[in-house]
């Protein structure tokens, strides 16, 4: 009975990942998404207000000095990088980390731009541009679609979702990164709460490794990693109609043995290779690449869910006994 509720739950976990519910939760906090474009309507600038007070433990004091302020002091708008010729691959990705550190991490419980997984690339392009010109702090999953952007003209470097379900405190935790490949060397891109779980530079010699090296990071903050997805390298072009493959492998850790979770990655690295000979659907047209624009300036996208047969999952492996974390009164350290 009690396994039925678990595997429901987790169930609704990843439906709500893929859907964008209006109220998402990570490790049973919730947080919004603003859906309705920007500048912000007043609805959803109250709504995180609110959110705030609820979440954060001297909010509401915390909520009047902010809001009643008269000098608060003005933010700088960090600059896009640009680069010369002869600036190499990793210094490359050392300024886009940069940049993405310097918007910082959005702790507000308001997510500022909606990402749907599900729309073509070229939609999710004309979101990237806007998060360069709002300069507003981002979550994970927007700091992944900024560095797509960012990297498009950098052909010599692959580029592939990477995401974690980490287990603490009976809770579950979501984050996801941007994996890059370029020189026979794996490395990250991306944000978090916390430096260890963020950049990696280009200096893994497999996924393996570079999974092993979160592992061992959340394992840092008393997590369990439970679940690794992985997801094809996305196409440069930033006017492609595809979507992008989010989750090609999706692999139990807590399922698998080291040498089969090895094998499994190794496999992927092979797909994920033989992807990069395919030749990719035209561009649209200029008509049509408007019509497919941003939810913040014009009508939403068409939608085309990516089937999960198309998935690849781990293998079915006899599920090892593991003694639950503590669930320490109640407290979650996220991630």
């Amino acid at each position: 009975m009690l396994r039925a509720t678990v595997g429901s739950v987790e169930e609704r976990d990843e439906e709500q990942e893929d859907e964008g519910e209006e109220e998402l939760r990570d490790g049973g906090v919730p947080f919004f998404v603003n859906r309705g474009g920007l500048p912000v309507d007043e609805e959803t600038w109250e709504r995180m207000w609110r959110h705030v007070v609820r979440i954060h433990p001297s909010g509401e004091a915390l909520g009047k000095e902010i809001r009643g302020a008269t000098d608060l002091p003005k933010i700088p708008v960090p600059s896009v990088p640009t680069f010369q010729p002869t600036t190499t691959i990793p210094q490359r990705l050392e300024a886009i980390q940069k940049y993405i550190r310097e918007l910082q991490y959005n702790h507000t419980g308001t997510q500022f731009f909606e990402i749907k997984k599900s729309r073509p690339l070229t939609a999710l392009m004309d979101i990237a541009k806007e998060m360069t010109r709002e300069a507003l702090p981002i979550k994970c999953l927007e700091a992944v679609i900024l560095g797509i952007y960012l990297t498009n003209n950098m052909p010599g470097v692959e580029r592939f979702p990477l995401s974690f379900k980490s287990q603490f405190s009976g809770n579950y935790f979501h984050h996801i990164v941007l994996g890059v490949h370029s020189g026979g060397r794996f490395g990250v891109l991306g944000i978090s709460r916390r430096e260890d779980l963020m950049f990696k530079p280009l200096e893994f010699k497999t996924v393996m490794d570079l999974v092993q090296e979160f592992e061992g990071a959340y394992r840092g903050y008393w997590h369990t990693l439970r679940k690794v997805k992985i997801g094809q390298y996305v196409s440069h072009d930033p006017h492609s109609v595809e979507q992008i493959e989010w989750k090609h492998s999706i692999l139990d850790v807590d399922k698998l043995s080291k040498d089969e979770l090895r094998r499994e990655l190794e496999r992927h690295t092979r797909d994920m290779r033989l992807k990069i000979g395919k030749p990719a659907p035209p561009s649209p047209t200029k008509d049509r690449r408007n019509s497919m624009g941003s939810n913040f300036r014009g009508p939403s996208s068409p939608v085309r869910r990516i089937s999960r047969v198309e998935r690849r999952p781990s293998a079915e492996k006899k599920v090892l006994e593991q003694k639950p974390s503590g669930d320490m009164n109640g407290y979650q350290i996220r991630v």
